[in-house]
């Protein structure tokens, strides 16, 4: 899995970075005008220690996680 940002221009998402592979299958969300989210001091906490995990490549694959939804059932 992969998580990227771009932009719409002239109608088409732009993506940033590295382009995704030809025919990928990719979700879309879309802020609406001034959107924002908040978040608790604990909820911030633990959103800020879960990207220093990611910086530090402290990651699990996207097969993996499928893999444990599917024993969890």
């Amino acid at each position: 899995m992969v998580i990227t940002s771009g932009r719409v221009v002239a109608g088409k998402i732009v993506v940033e970075g590295e382009p995704l592979p030809e025919g990928a299958v990719v979700t879309i969300l879309a802020r609406e005008g001034d959107e924002t989210f908040e978040l608790d001091a604990s909820m911030e906490a633990e959103l800020l220690a879960s990207l220093a995990e990611a910086r530090r490549g402290e990651t699990v694959s996207a097969d993996e996680v499928l893999r444990d939804l599917r024993n969890s059932r």
